[in-house]
């Protein structure tokens, strides 16, 4: 997890999705090094949360091609076409289609924007549900494991909480905790902070600050423009399900070269003017 260490990690060329006659994504192309922190920034409907949710087989794409470093490589219009319509498809097919979004999930972990946490299991059985449930680590060590990742964002006292007694910044700092117990290659952030009153923004970000300085890959969707230009090295702006511009955060909050980055950029930096 050495931040030094910048091999790629995931491409995706050509990523198309629709829903019904809605085309969502038109083509989106990314890259991510291991140890990058990637923004994905624009308005609500420009298709930010339908890429993050193709990365770990939650959205199965329409075409285009994924890779992660080590497998699998999905080309997603080539497992469409081999699956067939309907009941009648390929079941070949259709299995290694399954198989493959598996691994993609088995690769990443997810920080969802209303925190997705099980109401009736605490604190600590929420944590330890992915590791004992779906990768089979014994109950202990993912006991000691969890307890540990408690600790480093200062929710030891809340371990035996249930959901309902926690904030919303503390209900979301257990969310990053049970992707992290998860110990994924790709930490995704689906608009992590949105969902919270203003005065518990800062503690999520702050626990994705550190993660970034360690040296954890990360896809974050956000509406937080401070952090994407802080701590973000690769920033995306997608507009109408295409990305409009891509760059350091440098380049795209200082000197962007599109005009739609301008125009998105000066609505949410000068809402008054």
């Amino acid at each position: 997890m050495s931040p030094t260490d910048r091999t790629p990690l995931l491409t995706a060329r050509g990523i198309e999705k629709s829903f019904g006659a809605n085309h969502v994504l038109r083509g989106v192309d990314l890259d991510v090094r291991r140890g990058d922190v990637v923004a994905l920034i624009g308005a609500s409907g420009s298709g930010k949360t339908t890429v993050l949710r193709s990365l770990n087989g939650l959205e199965t794409p329409d075409a285009g091609v994924l890779e992660l470093a080590g497998g699998p490589v999905v080309d997603f219009g080539a497992q469409a076409a081999a699956a067939g319509p309907g009941w009648f498809g390929n079941r070949t097919a259709r299995a290694a289609a399954k198989a493959n979004r598996a691994a993609l999930r088995d690769r990443s972990a997810m920080v969802f924007q209303h925190h997705n946490l099980f109401p009736h299991r605490t604190v600590l059985e929420n944590v330890i549900e992915g590791p004992c449930q779906v990768q089979g680590v014994p109950r202990a060590t993912a006991t000691g494991r969890a307890e540990e990742l408690l600790a480093r964002v200062g929710l030891t006292e809340k371990r035996d909480a249930y959901p309902h007694q926690l904030s919303g910044g503390q209900q979301q700092r257990v969310g990053i905790v049970r992707a992290l117990a998860l110990q994924p290659d790709l930490l995704l952030f689906d608009e992590p902070t949105s969902a919270l009153d203003p005065e518990l923004v800062g503690e999520v970000l702050t626990v994705m600050k550190e993660l970034a300085d360690e040296g954890w890959t990360m896809v974050v969707v956000t509406h937080e423009l401070s952090f994407a230009r802080q701590v973000a090295n690769q920033v995306l702006f997608l507009d109408g399900g295409v990305v409009v511009e891509h760059g350091t955060p440098e380049q795209i909050f200082t000197a962007p070269a599109e005009e739609r980055t301008r125009r998105f950029l000066d609505r949410i930096l000068h809402p008054l003017d």
